[in-house]
């Protein structure tokens, strides 16, 4: 079997602007943490668990 060695015109681009431009991944690590590796506030969390009102039954009464 045969692997395919096709390379799209997209994956050129971005592989030669990444070559060129080594910070963006950096950049792009930084923006990924402040989205998802954020410190959890447990108390805060507490706080929104012990403080919501039970949804009922059928919501749509």
């Amino acid at each position: 079997m045969k692997v395919n060695e096709y390379v799209s015109e997209f994956e050129c681009f971005f592989g030669k602007l990444l070559d060129e431009h080594p910070e963006m991944v950096e950049d792009q690590r930084l923006g990924w943490n402040i989205w998802w590796d954020h410190r959890v506030d447990l108390e805060a969390e507490r706080l929104a668990r012990t403080d919501a009102v039970p949804t009922p039954a059928y919501y749509y009464h």
